[in-house]
Protein backbone atom coordinates (compact mmCIF):
# COMPACT_ATOMS: atom_id res chain seq x y z
CA UNK A 1 0.00 0.00 0.00
CA UNK A 2 1.05 3.50 -1.37
CA UNK A 3 0.63 6.74 0.62
CA UNK A 4 0.76 9.92 -1.81
CA UNK A 5 3.41 12.00 0.09
CA UNK A 6 1.47 15.47 0.83
CA UNK A 7 3.10 18.80 -1.01
CA UNK A 8 5.30 21.14 1.38
CA UNK A 9 2.75 24.03 1.52
CA UNK A 10 0.17 21.08 3.06
CA UNK A 11 2.47 20.28 5.82
CA UNK A 12 3.36 23.80 6.64
CA UNK A 13 -0.53 24.63 6.73
CA UNK A 14 -0.72 22.02 8.90
CA UNK A 15 2.21 23.05 11.14
CA UNK A 16 1.04 26.52 11.12
CA UNK A 17 -2.33 25.25 12.22
CA UNK A 18 -1.14 23.37 14.68
CA UNK A 19 1.20 26.03 15.83
CA UNK A 20 -1.49 28.29 16.25
CA UNK A 21 -3.43 26.18 19.00
CA UNK A 22 -0.38 26.09 20.83
CA UNK A 23 0.40 29.10 21.33
CA UNK A 24 -2.37 30.74 21.99
CA UNK A 25 -2.36 29.69 26.21
CA UNK A 26 1.05 30.65 26.22
CA UNK A 27 0.42 34.21 24.91
CA UNK A 28 -2.58 35.04 27.03
CA UNK A 29 -0.81 33.51 30.17
CA UNK A 30 2.63 34.75 29.66
CA UNK A 31 4.32 36.59 32.80
CA UNK A 32 7.79 38.26 32.54
CA UNK A 33 10.29 37.17 35.12
CA UNK A 34 13.41 40.06 33.17
CA UNK A 35 14.60 41.59 36.87
CA UNK A 36 15.06 39.46 40.41
CA UNK A 37 15.79 42.17 42.97
CA UNK A 38 17.23 40.77 46.16
CA UNK A 39 15.55 42.59 49.52
CA UNK A 40 17.53 41.80 52.72
CA UNK A 41 15.19 39.89 55.13
CA UNK A 42 17.45 41.51 58.19
CA UNK A 43 16.04 45.12 57.59
CA UNK A 44 12.16 45.73 58.01
CA UNK A 45 12.46 49.32 56.48
CA UNK A 46 13.58 47.40 53.10
CA UNK A 47 11.17 44.78 53.54
CA UNK A 48 8.32 47.22 53.79
CA UNK A 49 10.16 49.60 50.83
CA UNK A 50 9.92 46.00 48.43
CA UNK A 51 6.26 46.48 48.39
CA UNK A 52 6.73 49.54 46.06
CA UNK A 53 9.36 47.92 43.75
CA UNK A 54 8.52 47.45 39.97
CA UNK A 55 10.62 44.24 39.83
CA UNK A 56 9.55 41.32 38.08
CA UNK A 57 10.69 39.35 40.62
CA UNK A 58 11.03 40.08 44.59
CA UNK A 59 13.68 37.93 46.52
CA UNK A 60 13.75 37.89 49.83
CA UNK A 61 17.48 36.86 51.21
CA UNK A 62 18.47 35.17 54.51
CA UNK A 63 21.73 34.09 52.78
CA UNK A 64 24.13 36.81 52.17
CA UNK A 65 22.83 39.46 53.04
CA UNK A 66 22.40 38.61 56.56
CA UNK A 67 24.83 38.70 59.52
CA UNK A 68 26.21 34.88 59.58
CA UNK A 69 25.56 34.96 63.60
CA UNK A 70 22.74 32.40 64.43
CA UNK A 71 20.94 34.79 66.24
CA UNK A 72 20.79 37.13 63.38
CA UNK A 73 19.58 34.18 61.16
CA UNK A 74 16.56 33.26 63.16
CA UNK A 75 15.89 37.01 63.70
CA UNK A 76 15.83 37.11 60.21
CA UNK A 77 13.83 34.38 59.26
CA UNK A 78 11.38 35.42 61.77
CA UNK A 79 10.82 38.60 60.61
CA UNK A 80 10.19 37.11 57.19
CA UNK A 81 7.72 34.54 58.00
CA UNK A 82 5.78 37.50 59.39
CA UNK A 83 6.05 39.62 56.67
CA UNK A 84 4.99 36.93 54.31
CA UNK A 85 1.46 36.70 56.19
CA UNK A 86 0.50 40.04 54.95
CA UNK A 87 -2.61 40.52 52.29
CA UNK A 88 -0.39 43.56 50.72
CA UNK A 89 2.00 41.16 49.12
CA UNK A 90 2.47 41.27 45.13
CA UNK A 91 0.86 37.80 43.74
CA UNK A 92 2.94 34.38 44.29
CA UNK A 93 4.79 34.60 41.20
CA UNK A 94 6.40 37.85 42.05
CA UNK A 95 7.47 36.44 45.70
CA UNK A 96 11.02 34.33 45.93
CA UNK A 97 13.11 33.65 48.69
CA UNK A 98 16.78 32.67 49.00
CA UNK A 99 17.54 30.19 52.05
CA UNK A 100 21.28 29.56 53.34
CA UNK A 101 22.55 26.55 51.33
CA UNK A 102 21.90 22.92 52.69
CA UNK A 103 25.98 22.60 54.31
CA UNK A 104 24.51 25.62 56.76
CA UNK A 105 22.62 24.48 60.03
CA UNK A 106 20.16 27.45 59.24
CA UNK A 107 19.01 25.67 56.16
CA UNK A 108 16.17 22.88 57.59
CA UNK A 109 14.52 26.04 60.05
CA UNK A 110 14.11 28.18 56.71
CA UNK A 111 12.66 25.19 54.93
CA UNK A 112 10.25 24.84 58.05
CA UNK A 113 9.53 28.74 57.94
CA UNK A 114 8.78 29.47 54.11
CA UNK A 115 8.09 26.37 52.16
CA UNK A 116 4.64 26.10 53.56
CA UNK A 117 3.84 29.61 52.56
CA UNK A 118 1.20 30.43 50.09
CA UNK A 119 2.26 33.47 49.32
CA UNK A 120 6.06 32.36 48.01
CA UNK A 121 6.56 30.86 44.71
CA UNK A 122 10.47 30.59 44.68
CA UNK A 123 12.91 29.21 46.34
CA UNK A 124 16.73 30.38 45.54
CA UNK A 125 18.86 27.56 46.28
CA UNK A 126 22.57 28.70 47.11
CA UNK A 127 25.44 26.69 46.28
CA UNK A 128 24.52 23.58 44.71
CA UNK A 129 27.37 21.65 43.18
CA UNK A 130 25.45 18.62 42.16
CA UNK A 131 22.34 17.16 41.42
CA UNK A 132 22.09 14.98 44.89
CA UNK A 133 21.91 18.31 46.86
CA UNK A 134 18.90 19.18 44.94
CA UNK A 135 17.81 15.56 46.29
CA UNK A 136 18.60 17.18 49.90
CA UNK A 137 15.98 20.60 49.19
CA UNK A 138 13.43 18.30 47.95
CA UNK A 139 13.62 15.85 50.73
CA UNK A 140 13.08 18.81 53.36
CA UNK A 141 10.53 20.38 50.78
CA UNK A 142 8.66 17.21 50.51
CA UNK A 143 8.44 16.97 54.21
CA UNK A 144 7.60 20.57 54.81
CA UNK A 145 4.49 20.23 52.34
CA UNK A 146 3.07 17.34 52.90
CA UNK A 147 0.34 19.28 55.13
CA UNK A 148 -0.16 22.31 52.56
CA UNK A 149 0.68 20.18 49.41
CA UNK A 150 2.48 23.32 48.41
CA UNK A 151 4.99 23.25 45.20
CA UNK A 152 7.51 25.59 45.03
CA UNK A 153 9.61 26.63 42.05
CA UNK A 154 13.48 26.00 42.11
CA UNK A 155 16.47 28.22 41.38
CA UNK A 156 19.76 26.63 41.38
CA UNK A 157 22.72 28.77 41.68
CA UNK A 158 25.99 27.76 39.97
CA UNK A 159 28.63 29.22 42.03
CA UNK A 160 32.18 26.21 41.98
CA UNK A 161 33.49 24.45 39.59
CA UNK A 162 32.46 21.22 40.42
CA UNK A 163 28.68 22.62 39.86
CA UNK A 164 30.03 23.68 36.28
CA UNK A 165 31.36 19.73 36.15
CA UNK A 166 27.91 18.76 36.82
CA UNK A 167 25.76 20.98 34.73
CA UNK A 168 24.51 18.79 32.98
CA UNK A 169 23.09 16.57 35.78
CA UNK A 170 21.91 19.50 37.74
CA UNK A 171 19.99 20.69 34.72
CA UNK A 172 18.31 17.44 33.95
CA UNK A 173 17.17 17.15 37.95
CA UNK A 174 13.42 16.29 38.38
CA UNK A 175 12.17 15.78 42.10
CA UNK A 176 10.97 12.21 42.62
CA UNK A 177 7.81 13.86 44.74
CA UNK A 178 5.73 17.16 42.95
CA UNK A 179 5.84 18.07 46.32
CA UNK A 180 9.24 18.59 46.10
CA UNK A 181 9.37 21.85 43.67
CA UNK A 182 10.31 21.42 40.45
CA UNK A 183 13.63 22.91 38.66
CA UNK A 184 12.34 26.21 36.67
CA UNK A 185 15.79 28.38 36.38
CA UNK A 186 19.42 28.31 37.05
CA UNK A 187 21.44 31.15 38.26
CA UNK A 188 25.52 31.73 37.31
CA UNK A 189 26.90 33.15 40.40
CA UNK A 190 30.11 34.74 38.75
CA UNK A 191 31.49 36.05 41.78
CA UNK A 192 31.54 33.19 43.28
CA UNK A 193 32.09 31.15 40.86
CA UNK A 194 35.81 33.18 40.09
CA UNK A 195 36.27 32.97 43.97
CA UNK A 196 36.22 29.17 44.08
CA UNK A 197 38.52 28.96 40.42
CA UNK A 198 40.73 31.81 41.24
CA UNK A 199 39.78 33.56 38.04
CA UNK A 200 40.38 37.29 37.88
CA UNK A 201 37.84 39.40 36.71
CA UNK A 202 38.95 42.03 34.10
CA UNK A 203 36.45 44.93 32.73
CA UNK A 204 36.10 42.84 29.21
CA UNK A 205 34.54 39.48 31.37
CA UNK A 206 36.17 37.43 28.80
CA UNK A 207 37.88 34.74 30.69
CA UNK A 208 33.99 33.97 31.13
CA UNK A 209 32.98 33.33 28.00
CA UNK A 210 33.51 29.39 27.72
CA UNK A 211 31.64 29.08 31.12
CA UNK A 212 28.64 31.05 29.81
CA UNK A 213 28.55 29.03 26.55
CA UNK A 214 28.14 25.50 28.75
CA UNK A 215 25.58 27.71 30.98
CA UNK A 216 24.26 28.28 28.13
CA UNK A 217 23.80 25.27 25.93
CA UNK A 218 22.74 23.61 29.45
CA UNK A 219 19.69 25.79 29.70
CA UNK A 220 18.82 25.37 26.22
CA UNK A 221 19.01 21.95 26.08
CA UNK A 222 17.14 20.92 29.32
CA UNK A 223 13.34 19.42 28.93
CA UNK A 224 10.92 22.62 28.69
CA UNK A 225 9.35 23.20 32.54
CA UNK A 226 6.24 24.70 33.29
CA UNK A 227 6.34 28.32 31.45
CA UNK A 228 9.45 27.98 30.09
CA UNK A 229 8.62 26.01 26.93
CA UNK A 230 12.07 26.26 25.49
CA UNK A 231 13.88 24.86 28.63
CA UNK A 232 15.68 26.59 32.07
CA UNK A 233 15.63 30.17 32.93
CA UNK A 234 18.71 31.46 32.37
CA UNK A 235 19.43 33.96 35.90
CA UNK A 236 22.17 35.76 35.53
CA UNK A 237 24.36 37.76 38.07
CA UNK A 238 24.63 41.81 39.05
CA UNK A 239 27.36 43.54 37.46
CA UNK A 240 27.99 40.47 34.54
CA UNK A 241 26.68 39.80 31.35
CA UNK A 242 24.38 37.03 30.81
CA UNK A 243 24.08 34.42 28.04
CA UNK A 244 24.06 35.71 24.69
CA UNK A 245 25.12 39.27 23.09
CA UNK A 246 22.28 39.73 20.40
CA UNK A 247 21.71 43.61 22.45
CA UNK A 248 23.25 44.99 25.68
CA UNK A 249 23.04 48.10 27.74
CA UNK A 250 25.72 49.69 30.05
CA UNK A 251 24.62 51.79 32.83
CA UNK A 252 25.89 53.62 35.90
CA UNK A 253 23.45 53.84 38.39
CA UNK A 254 23.92 55.92 41.29
CA UNK A 255 22.36 54.88 44.84
CA UNK A 256 23.20 56.33 47.75
CA UNK A 257 26.64 56.76 48.25
CA UNK A 258 27.80 53.91 45.26
CA UNK A 259 28.44 53.65 41.86
CA UNK A 260 27.02 49.70 40.49
CA UNK A 261 28.04 49.04 36.80
CA UNK A 262 25.28 46.62 35.61
CA UNK A 263 25.82 44.43 32.37
CA UNK A 264 22.16 43.64 30.89
CA UNK A 265 22.67 40.90 27.92
CA UNK A 266 18.98 40.02 26.33
CA UNK A 267 18.77 36.85 24.76
CA UNK A 268 15.28 35.25 25.18
CA UNK A 269 11.99 35.16 27.44
CA UNK A 270 14.03 32.19 29.32
CA UNK A 271 16.25 34.90 30.61
CA UNK A 272 16.58 37.32 33.59
CA UNK A 273 19.05 39.19 35.69
CA UNK A 274 19.63 39.74 39.31
CA UNK A 275 19.44 43.25 40.93
CA UNK A 276 21.09 44.27 44.39
CA UNK A 277 20.04 48.46 43.76
CA UNK A 278 16.03 49.06 43.23
CA UNK A 279 17.73 51.44 40.57
CA UNK A 280 19.04 48.78 38.82
CA UNK A 281 15.31 47.64 38.03
CA UNK A 282 14.42 49.91 35.31
CA UNK A 283 17.12 49.32 33.07
CA UNK A 284 16.74 45.81 33.45
CA UNK A 285 13.42 45.46 31.86
CA UNK A 286 14.17 47.32 29.43
CA UNK A 287 16.87 45.78 27.79
CA UNK A 288 15.12 42.67 28.39
CA UNK A 289 12.28 43.46 25.75
CA UNK A 290 11.92 42.91 22.08
CA UNK A 291 12.46 46.63 20.04
CA UNK A 292 10.28 48.52 18.45
CA UNK A 293 11.26 47.20 15.13
CA UNK A 294 11.32 43.48 16.13
CA UNK A 295 7.94 43.97 17.39
CA UNK A 296 6.87 45.68 14.17
CA UNK A 297 8.23 42.57 12.23
CA UNK A 298 6.90 40.34 14.24
CA UNK A 299 3.48 41.66 13.97
CA UNK A 300 4.00 41.84 10.07
CA UNK A 301 5.27 37.89 10.08
CA UNK A 302 1.75 36.59 12.09
CA UNK A 303 -0.39 39.20 10.41
CA UNK A 304 1.05 37.63 6.88
CA UNK A 305 0.55 34.10 8.47
CA UNK A 306 -2.66 34.73 9.51
CA UNK A 307 -3.89 35.97 5.55
CA UNK A 308 -2.02 32.93 4.31
CA UNK A 309 -4.33 30.91 6.65
CA UNK A 310 -7.52 32.20 6.14
CA UNK A 311 -7.19 31.62 2.64
CA UNK A 312 -6.34 28.41 3.15
CA UNK A 313 -2.85 28.50 2.25
CA UNK A 314 0.26 27.58 3.45
CA UNK A 315 3.12 28.82 2.32
CA UNK A 316 4.02 32.49 2.56
CA UNK A 317 7.01 35.25 2.29
CA UNK A 318 7.54 38.33 3.79
CA UNK A 319 10.00 41.04 2.05
CA UNK A 320 11.35 38.76 -0.61
CA UNK A 321 12.02 36.08 2.42
CA UNK A 322 10.19 32.96 2.57
CA UNK A 323 8.39 33.02 6.06
CA UNK A 324 8.73 29.11 7.98
CA UNK A 325 7.26 27.60 11.58
CA UNK A 326 10.28 28.50 13.44
CA UNK A 327 10.45 32.23 11.94
CA UNK A 328 6.59 32.22 12.86
CA UNK A 329 6.95 30.60 16.34
CA UNK A 330 9.91 33.34 17.27
CA UNK A 331 7.52 35.80 16.10
CA UNK A 332 4.77 34.93 18.02
CA UNK A 333 7.09 34.54 21.32
CA UNK A 334 7.97 38.47 20.59
CA UNK A 335 4.71 39.58 20.33
CA UNK A 336 3.80 37.72 23.72
CA UNK A 337 6.60 39.35 25.16
CA UNK A 338 5.84 42.86 24.26
CA UNK A 339 2.23 42.03 25.72
CA UNK A 340 3.48 40.81 29.10
CA UNK A 341 5.49 44.19 29.14
CA UNK A 342 2.64 46.17 27.92
CA UNK A 343 4.69 47.41 25.06
CA UNK A 344 3.08 48.72 21.86
CA UNK A 345 2.09 46.74 18.74
CA UNK A 346 1.05 47.73 15.64
CA UNK A 347 -2.67 46.82 14.29
CA UNK A 348 -1.63 45.85 10.51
Amino acid sequence: MFLRRQPPSAILLRGLRSLTTSTAHNEATASLKRSHLYVPAASDRMLEKSLTTTSDVIVYDLEDSVPPAEADKAAARNRLAKFLQRDDLPPRERVAVRVNDISTPFFVDDIAAIASSKRVGSLVLPKVHAAEDLDVVSQALTAANRVVSNSLDLIASIESARASFNLGEIAGWKAKDTLGGTLTALLFAAEDYCADTSILRTPTRRELLQVYALFNRHCSQSVPVKRHRHGLCQLQGPGIFGGGMSRWATAGLHGKGHFTILFAFRVSQETAQQAIHPSQVDVIQSTFVPSSAEIERAAKIVAQMDREHAANRGATGLDGEMIDMPMILQARKILSIARAANLEIPEL
